[in-house]
């Protein structure tokens, strides 16, 4: 095994970095072309098709079958152009990842001849064997039988030879057995109620959307280095390491120079991405050694979503041709910074209109802080479910480690934003308002653009914080699909401001102006959720007490904190949307824990594997050479001599012998417990016992084993070190 290590260092040190040419210099020559977006269906659609396809991605509007069949036709035919032979759809169902059956365009007829054919039918529907996917109890394995159906508001594209169309993905009685199609539902629920509550404010706004920017943090490893530790190889992150003697605590890799490999590697990603019409723009060093970020423009949120799990899927890919592994566990290293995927949310409407950025008249401010305001209720009163939305084994480890946010649901608004919402509970009283008070009010509002001028600091400690114009969800896991925390936030959104509306129109009901009627609404709000806003260090031990005397809520664990997944809390606020059914919402829990069960229970295997047949053997090993060692000592020395010289390897022996001990006793303890929780039969149960039960050992045996890497010679040592991975250009 230690050939392998070593072998493996060999081959990085001979890497040189991939050659890269951007097709252009210009990327808008080139950006999108693989993409059937507008302008390929302006070239390939009739008129009439086409109108019919804008009108479903803009107005939700049924394509008929007729119709379907003329853009199913135009599309092989622009696919065919760019090379594609086969087709698929493309879709993301509860594994976390994307899935896709390729079918070719081709067809055989009569007389031994074929023709390449792709209808309406194909375009619009798929039957899939759905046996393997994850249901929840929807289905019995027996039934196999799913459906995807075409997502018009998500263009087609082409990669590796094979037209993919984004769908959805449901059961044969119709339930979401996927991310995007509650996604889709909570598009239109928060569209239907934010237009209603522009109406107070702006006539002209018809429709809202919700804007999304991701920024994917990321790790790259040497792909030889990475073969060589089948701890990564099979989990994703290293159970095993000793922390370096340097690792970030200098902090020079943050925005440094991005090395020469990397670079390569990003070019060449960046460019496919950008074909893919994925508008990716940033690229930078992040804290830890090897970590990196990319980031797009805002898109709108189901078509950012998409291209998220594209990009992950081409950024694999990319990887393996400059002979890296793209690592996007969410904690790959122990002691070094874990990995996010921070999640920009806005609202923009028909009119141009940013509904999170404040305008220069008191009216658009108004406007701004009733979405503003009704958004901090919205996460006060869902604090539990948003937590739920970024809950996995990968994350948990991550979360509140000292440099991501903790489990802790908060609120950053800024000093400045603070101080007008405590400015606006002072001056708004349940009565009315004189006229002097609602000048100075208006007056006040409309300083706001002013001040947010000078309220660009940003609290990197908060899982929900304001920036400007978007709030930024810091919490989302490195790994996660952003549909699972995007539909918890548009969701609680939507909800919230169906009852604000409901709120305000009861108090103009009763003669109060609506302007007024505003203000005393938000005003309640302002104070109902005010104990969910803090300014301060997240990380800190003070905020952990604090939070605790403000009743919030600090669930640490994911089999705790997918429990608000099915509360009746949550149940009630889905259905009475229509996004997701009882059933679909008890599916998807069990599913997560199940998903979390399995991913501990690999950890577990692995750990005892690689301690049982490499660490224990090498530690052997090495100990009887000592111990040979030992022995010639005695034989050539005096006594006097030996007891001084022999005494510190015999220290080590017994060292040695403690720590195999320690391992093998914990590892015998963590098998046993991880049987006796695969015989418990209820998925909540399972995967708490797991978690306490099961997971508690493996601090224990990493412990000991790193402990042996400093004590065994370095040529013995199986596993690549940290020193090697994390700095190995």
């Amino acid at each position: 095994m230690a050939f392998h290590r070593f072998k493996a260092l060999e081959i990085v040190l001979s890497r040189t970095p991939l050659e890269v040419t951007l097709p252009s210099n210009k990327v808008s020559e080139f950006f999108g072309e693989n993409v059937f977006g507008i302008d390929a269906m302006r070239e390939y659609l009739s008129e009439e098709a086409f109108i019919s396809v804008m009108s479903a991605i803009e107005q939700g509007s049924r394509i008929d079958r007729k119709m379907a069949d003329q853009v199913a036709a135009s599309m092989k035919s622009w696919a065919n152009s760019k090379g594609a032979t086969h087709y698929t759809h493309w879709f993301q169902p509860l594994t976390g990842s994307t899935a896709e059956k390729h079918d070719s365009f081709f067809e055989p007829t009569e007389g031994g001849r074929a023709i390449e054919r792709f209808g309406g039918s194909q375009l619009v529907q798929q039957e899939s064997d759905a046996s393997s996917f994850p249901n929840g109890g929807i289905r019995n394995t027996f039934e196999a039988r799913g459906y995807t159906a075409w997502d018009p508001t998500s263009p087609a594209f082409v990669i590796s030879k094979t037209l993919c169309i984004p769908t959805i993905f449901v059961s044969y009685t119709g339930e979401a057995l996927d991310f995007k199609t509650p996604l889709l539902k909570t598009l239109h629920v928060l569209d239907k109620a934010a237009v209603e509550v522009c109406q107070y404010f702006d006539k002209n706004v018809t429709k809202v959307n919700v804007t999304l920017g991701w920024e994917q943090e990321y790790f790259l490893v040497d792909e030889a280095l990475y073969n060589a530790r089948p701890d990564m190889a099979l989990t994703g992150r290293s159970l095993f390491g000793h922390a370096p003697a340097k690792g970030q605590q200098l902090e020079d890799h943050y925005f440094g120079s991005i090395p020469e490999r990397a670079t390569a590697f990003m070019r060449d990603f960046e460019i496919e991405s950008l074909r893919l019409g994925i508008p990716i723009k940033t690229r930078h060093n992040e804290v830890a050694p090897n970590q990196f970020e990319c980031a797009p423009v805002f898109e709108e949120c189901n078509l950012a979503v998409d291209h998220n799990q594209l990009l992950m899927d081409v950024m694999e890919k990319t990887a393996r041709r400059h002979n890296f592994c793209v690592l996007l566990h969410e904690k790959p290293y122990a002691g070094v910074n874990g990995s996010g995927k921070h999640n920009n949310w806005s609202l923009s409407t028909n009119t141009g209109k940013n509904l999170l950025s404040p305008g220069k008249t008191p009216k658009t401010n108004l406007q701004f802080l009733t979405f503003f305001i009704n958004t901090v209720k919205a996460v006060h009163d869902n604090a539990d479910l948003l937590r739920a939305s970024i809950a996995s084994a990968n994350n948990d480890h991550r979360l509140g480690a000292n440099e991501a946010p903790p489990a802790i649901m908060s609120v950053f608004l800024g000093t400045q934003l603070s101080g007008v919402l405590d400015e606006l509970e002072t001056k708004v009283k349940s009565g009315k308002m004189s006229p002097d008070e609602k000048s100075a009010l208006k007056l006040g509002i409309g300083k706001i653009p002013d001040i947010l001028l000078d309220n660009t600091d940003r609290n990197r400690t908060s899982p929900f914080a304001f920036t400007g114009n978007k709030f930024e969800f810091r919490a989302v896991g490195s790994s996660a699909n952003c549909a699972g925390p995007m539909i918890v936030l548009n969701a609680i959104v939507a909800d919230q401001l169906i009852q604000f509306k409901k709120d305000v129109d009861s108090l103009i009901s009763e003669n109060i102006d609506k302007d007024e009627a505003i203000f005393q609404i938000l005003r309640k709000y302002i104070v109902a959720s005010k104990k969910i806003r803090f300014e301060g260090n997240g990380y800190g031990e003070e905020w952990v007490k604090e939070a605790l005397g403000r009743g919030l809520s600090n669930i640490k664990t994911t089999p705790l904190a997918l429990g608000a997944f099915v509360s009746k809390k949550t149940i009630d606020l889905f259905e009475r949307n229509q996004i997701l059914t009882e059933r679909e919402q008890h599916a998807r829990y069990d599913i997560y824990l199940e998903t979390y069960t399995k991913k501990i229970q690999i950890e577990s295997r692995v750990i005892a594997d690689i301690a049982m047949s490499n660490i224990i053997p090498t530690a052997i090993k090495f100990q009887s050479s000592l111990i040979e060692n030992v022995r010639g000592l005695k034989e050539i020395m005096v006594e006097a001599d030996y007891k001084k010289a022999g005494n510190i390897q015999l220290a080590m022996i017994l060292e040695i012998s403690e720590r195999i001990n320690t391992i093998k006793l914990n590892v015998d303890d963590m098998t046993d417990a991880r049987k006796k929780a695969n015989k418990i039969t209820d998925t909540k149960s399972q995967a708490i016992e797991y978690c306490e039960k099961v997971k508690c050992y493996f601090d224990v045996i990493r412990y000991h084993v790193d402990k042996l890497e400093l004590l065994i010679d370095d040529e013995s040592w199986p596993l690549p070190k940290y020193r090697e991975l994390l700095f190995t250009k």
